[in-house]
């Protein structure tokens, strides 16, 4: 027999890990149990829905289209993915190394980043912060490009440390002013999108960075700032307030995520200068987050407040609404309505969270997509309910664990019509919140 409790710790892990969970998803991933579901989240295997959605190619040009057909792709292959972790974790990723189309312009190149973020989002942070320093849609949107030992730009050496890797608070001034010239020298080939070193461009050195002091480049300072305390610490907090929970993270969570993640360790060194290189399993972060007991508790249940992406992908893939191109405009114009068009971050930042979303301004485009949803998903579970059992029926298709007193008299006037009762539903505070 089904364990309420036990399923509902399944529905919050897939929840958290993927964009909604459907009744029938629920079942199999119950079925499967909860350790054998995390581990599936990480098994290395063919995904049909990836495949059936491929990347775009897309004209080496600036091209409005071409921009469009890249959100339309995104939003199919979240919609599609038969495991959607590593479209989550890129999602995830999307949010922290925040780059944003309007000002790259060039959308094969944050095509290039999006699949950066996919292919090295589950592995080591090291390699995917070095690899996001001259990632060429983020030299663009930083001005990294130009950077020379002459003119250096601080604005990619800033971010690096307050965004990135470390957090406010753990720099100067004065460090943000040695790291820009550690960072110089790099050139771009906008058709291409090859990123290219210019040594005569690149500030010889020495620069005193951290306290540490030596002749610094992209690799020796990617080492140093993540053998810093502060670290492993600031990467820890913001997977546990994207994935975890909005409250602060509990001792013994951080404690043992830190462990997961990794503690420094190797040496690594830039002449006189060494550094310890950290050692940072991202893949065991995130297993070791969902099966930590504040993330398997109560408290973390319903603790986040669905972002937008989540909110609309999760609608389509409990609808079985695979988005066609016809739907682009549709799509594009929610999402901007309601504040989170993929590839369109408002700035270096990222996205905000929480009760942000839940604006009166967004509310009609919430409405529309709702209304828009319940005609042009698959309703039949629900209609092929009895009228007394399909408020049950419609919480098990968008896989809400139990309606409120409230919600539940409201859904109740409109049983008699599936449409309204599913766009009802979509509209819900069970089905806001994550």
């Amino acid at each position: 027999m089904t364990s309420n409790a036990d399923r509902s710790l399944i529905a919050h892990l897939l929840r958290r890990t993927g964009f909604g969970a459907s009744g029938p998803e629920i079942d199999a991933a119950y079925a499967a149990g909860y350790a054998s579901t995390v581990d599936g989240l990480f098994a290395s295997s063919d995904d049909p829905g990836v495949a059936a959605t491929p990347a775009p190619s897309l004209p080496a040009a600036i091209d409005k289209s071409a921009d469009a057909d890249l959100v339309a792709w995104w939003l199919a292959r979240m919609t599609a993915a038969h495991n959607p972790w590593p479209e989550k974790r890129t999602y995830f990723w999307h949010g922290h190394f925040a780059t944003s189309l309007q000002k790259v312009r060039y959308a094969p190149l944050m095509l290039k980043q999006n699949q950066t973020m996919r292919t090295l989002g589950g592995g080591d942070f090291r390699t995917l912060f070095r690899t996001m320093l001259t990632d060429p849609a983020m030299m663009l949107w930083l001005d990294a490009e130009g950077s020379t030992a002459k003119a250096p730009n601080e604005n990619l050496a800033r971010e690096s440390m307050e965004l990135f890797s470390l957090g406010v608070g753990h720099y100067a001034e004065t460090d943000v002013r040695q790291a820009a010239l550690a960072l110089t020298g790099w050139r771009l080939d906008r058709t291409t999108g090859a990123a290219t070193f210019s040594t005569k461009n690149h500030a010889p050195g020495p620069e005193t960075i951290l306290g540490k002091t030596g002749s610094f480049d992209v690799d020796s300072f990617t080492d140093l700032l993540l053998a810093q305390p502060a670290s492993p610490e600031f990467v820890v907090a913001r997977h546990w307030f994207r994935l975890g929970s909005a409250a602060a993270i509990p001792a013994s969570t951080q404690r043992n995520l830190l462990a997961a993640y990794g503690a420094n360790g190797a040496s690594g060194s830039n002449g006189a200068n060494s550094v310890n290189r950290a050692q940072t399993d991202l893949g065991a972060l995130a297993r070791a987050l969902f099966t930590d007991a504040s993330f398997t508790g109560s408290t973390a249940r319903y603790a986040l407040v669905k972002q937008p992406v989540e909110y609309v992908v999760g609608a389509l893939r409990a609808l079985k609404i695979s988005p066609t191109a016809k739907d682009t405009t549709t799509l594009r114009a929610v999402l901007t309505g309601l504040g989170q068009l993929p590839f369109y971050p408002p700035n270096v930042g990222g996205w905000p969270s929480g009760q942000l979303w839940l604006t009166t301004a967004a509310l009609q485009s919430r409405i529309a997509f709702a209304r828009w949803a319940a005609t042009a998903g698959d309703l039949s579970t629900v209609a092929d309910a009895s009228t007394g059992s399909r408020i049950d029926a419609v919480g098990y298709l968008l896989g809400v664990d139990a309606f409120s007193a409230r919600t539940t008299a409201a859904l109740s006037d409109v049983v008699g019509s599936p449409p309204s009762l599913v766009g009802l539903a979509l509209l819900s505070p069970e089905y806001q919140v994550d």
